[in-house]
């Protein structure tokens, strides 16, 4: 029961209504804690096998009106039986364990059931299969912010990995707002259609015969392939192209397919642009997902649920290190902490060098602050009988230079500041930008190519 004067808010309903849903698995039932698009609260119980008694529920469920207030639902209690498809339910593979409760062999199981409307993708986290001979590696490029240098990072990478010899496949995933795409293409070169049109017209089984990708414009790579696979199309020639319409459909569930979620829709507009590439050079040898900033459900099934490698771009700022700490916080809380969190590595952009604030210093404290931030995803060498033993933690120092946190640099340049990719189409080979982005370039592409790295 709630006995604060305080009002209940969004951040206290999690810890409330465990102590009820630990109540009723005392009496050895399990307990499915359901959260609406509100925020509201429903105790989904599972009578299949054991029934409470009548008096029970009545308990329970006025001990959640009072505990929770507008957060609890109108059913506040619910039992599995008196629903349609309540199996589908208690089996969705939505269904997180809540990992603060461990279960004795005489109590019932506590888990929990987000229904929300964007960023349920950051909870659902994908292991990242075996190296196969036919596993292309895909690489995320991301920023909590914007204006980061992401976008341009994705552009200087793609043609070092091409002029080192590779087939390289760069996908726009910024819709909102593309950002690799105009920097390799120029409009007159952009396919006729893009990402866009292929998410449009994949919901209705239409997406056959789209053009999707094009060679970069001006740059031949010296020895491998350079492809880009843009957000939006140049257009049907006389036809207005109407994005912003598109847009406005893209997160919609297909109607007429299995398993045509969002996320299960962008890795299938993925792998169009994948074999687009294929029918017209070769299959792609690495692909770099230019995805848009913040917490959106592109980012999240791009770090989530489709690459190899994640590149987190960041200043060493309180805002940078607020908004990874929610994002890890989540996958910390869902459980998904050992699966995402060793394919995650931090860039530090626009890294500074100047005598009021060397680089060194900077790294170091940009370093400190990372390793703060992300031990919410290590494990506590700590054991307590559930954790990991000691020898098998996964809590790398500070100081380790392999681990997630440890910053990889890309320096300052003030000639970055509005550069206009299509009246100087050589900047990438430039000596500002060779020094930007040296140690970057060389230590991604060990981590993407671990042997035979250039």
């Amino acid at each position: 029961m709630n006995l604060s004067s305080e009002p209940i808010r969004f951040d206290h309903v999690r810890g409330l209504a465990l102590v009820t849903a630990r109540e009723v698995a005392a009496t050895g039932i399990d307990v499915l804690i359901v959260r609406d698009l509100l925020g509201r609260i429903t105790l989904l119980i599972d009578d299949r096998e054991q029934a409470p008694d009548e008096d029970s529920l009545l308990a329970w469920g006025e001990s959640l009106k009072q505990a929770l207030g507008p957060y609890v639902s109108g059913q506040g209690i619910a039992l599995g039986s008196t629903l349609f498809q309540a199996t589908a339910l208690f089996d969705s593979s939505r269904v997180l364990n809540e990992i603060t409760y461990v279960p004795t062999a005489s109590q019932g199981n506590i888990r929990w059931l987000e229904n929300t409307v964007v960023g349920e993708d950051w909870t659902r986290v994908s292991e990242v299969p075996e190296p196969s001979i036919e596993r292309v590696p895909k690489v995320t490029l991301y920023g909590f912010k914007g204006g980061v240098g992401r976008s341009t990072a994705t552009a200087v990478l793609a043609r070092h990995l091409a002029d080192s010899g590779k087939r390289v496949l760069v996908v726009d995933l910024d819709l909102e707002s593309p950002g690799s795409g105009p920097l390799l293409l120029t409009m007159e070169e952009t396919p006729q259609f893009g990402l866009v049109d292929q998410l449009v017209e994949s919901a209705l089984g239409n997406a056959n015969g789209l053009d999707l990708v094009a060679p970069a414009s001006h740059y031949t790579p010296t020895r491998g392939e350079l492809w880009v696979a843009p957000a939006r199309g140049r257009g049907i020639p006389g036809t207005p192209y109407s994005y912003v319409e598109k847009l406005n459909r893209i997160y919609t569930d297909s109607p007429t397919e299995d398993d045509t979620d969002f996320a299960n829709r962008l890795a299938e507009a993925i792998t169009a642009c994948e074999l687009a590439m294929t029918e017209a050079v070769g299959a792609p040898e690495v692909v770099l997902l230019d995805s848009r900033a913040g917490i959106h459900d592109i980012a999240a099934v791009a770090i989530s649920r489709l690459c190899d490698v994640a590149l987190l771009f960041g200043a060493d700022n309180a805002h940078t290190w607020a908004g990874y700490s929610d994002l890890f916080t989540a996958w910390r809380d869902s459980g998904q902490a050992p699966t995402v969190r060793e394919r995650l590595h931090m860039v530090a952009s626009m890294v500074p060098d100047t005598p009021s604030r060397p680089k060194d210093s900077y790294l170091e404290e940009f370093r400190d602050h990372s390793w703060s931030c992300f031990s919410v995803l290590y494990d506590n060498e700590v054991t307590d009988g559930s954790s990991p033993l000691p020898n098998e933690a996964f809590n790398p120092s500070p100081e380790d230079d392999s681990a997630p946190h440890s910053p990889i640099p890309i320096l300052f340049s003030l000639d970055l500041i509005g550069l206009d990719s299509i009246a100087t189409p050589d900047w990438p080979s430039r000596g500002y930008i060779q020094t930007a982005y040296d140690e970057f370039l060389k230590t991604t592409t060990h981590l993407i190519f671990p042997e035979g790295s250039s």
